[in-house]
């Protein structure tokens, strides 16, 4: 998919007023004006323990409460790393597994294809944007998106492949070359996302995922030879201006990520933030499963 509606989503209610859902008192620590838990070091209270108006803590009551372990990410119920990574990895393996079977289907029954290849891409691109502007996280529909996307990447890579032997693995390849890239690059601070620079992104990638929807008319009217508009002259440049916005797009996600562990988002957003870096990994790989095939073709 051309845009993601999951990670814009986090970030404006960052910079609004917090993380939605997270903390449920009137102010403090904890408050759902702020949107974040208590700090980490911060003394643990006990629970249930209210002191009375002339009531005072005692030394050796002090000494207990700073002497407990410092309160982490799960006993205050915020996002961690680790939290993301598990969830990404989760439903990447879904993907995959769904990929898998999907391929192998596929290949015995080519005459399936096209109407699993459609299931899975039109599915996956409503429930994405379902997912992204729910006001709750719903994992059942996260889940079946993966699932979703899975029939769309089993049959587009099969069909593909088929007419372009090995093509599907040189994406995969180019597709985790560019993960670490990118990854690497914006660690090191090279590649930097800006509240200017994603304001950009996100309209470029907006107006690219209209121009996938009338390519997809296009193509199933004739135009290109079946590739639509990328069957043209500029098809390689367009496809490659593709793999560019899906390539960025990761750094976005990269970025996103630190801001939502960093700034206290709920436990809760790993499923959304997992499937979010998911749905642009798909979306890199099939611009350069496109990119490679049009290549291909041309010689």
């Amino acid at each position: 998919m051309a845009v993601n509606p999951v990670f814009n989503r986090i970030d404006k209610e960052a910079s609004q007023r917090g993380y939605a859902g997270f903390g449920s008192t009137q102010g403090g620590y904890g408050s759902t004006q702020g949107g974040y838990g208590p700090p980490q070091g911060a003394p643990t209270i006990p629970t249930g323990y209210q002191p009375g108006p002339s009531e005072t803590l005692t030394d050796e009551q002090l000494r207990d409460m700073y002497g407990q372990a410092p309160a982490g990410p799960a006993q205050t119920g915020r996002l961690t790393l680790d939290d993301v990574v598990v969830k990404t990895l989760l439903l990447f393996g879904i993907v995959l597994a769904v990929t898998a079977a999907t391929w192998f289907y596929v290949g015995a029954q080519p005459a399936v294809a096209m109407p699993v290849w459609l299931l899975g891409m039109f599915g996956s691109l409503g429930l994405s944007f379902a997912i992204g502007f729910s006001k709750k996280v719903n994992v059942g529909l996260i889940v079946t998106h993966a699932v979703l996307q899975g029939l769309f990447l089993g049959a587009a890579s099969a069909t593909f492949n088929a007419m372009y032997p090995g093509v599907a693995t040189t994406a995969v390849v180019a597709t985790m070359a560019t993960f670490a890239g990118m990854f690497i690059g914006w660690k090191a601070g090279f590649i930097r996302v800006t509240n200017k620079s994603r304001r950009i992104f996100g309209m470029m990638a907006m107006g690219y995922l209209v121009f996938l929807l009338v390519n997809i008319g296009a193509s199933f009217l004739g135009f290109g030879d079946g590739w639509g508009i990328y069957g043209g002259p500029l098809g390689i440049l367009v496809s490659l201006f593709g793999v560019g916005l899906a390539s960025y797009s990761l750094a976005v996600d990269f970025d996103s990520i630190d801001r939502a562990v960093k700034g206290g988002a709920p436990e809760k957003y790993s499923w959304l933030l997992g499937h979010g870096l998911v749905a642009t990994l798909v979306w890199l790989y099939i611009e350069f499963l496109r990119l490679f095939s049009i290549l291909q073709s041309s010689d």
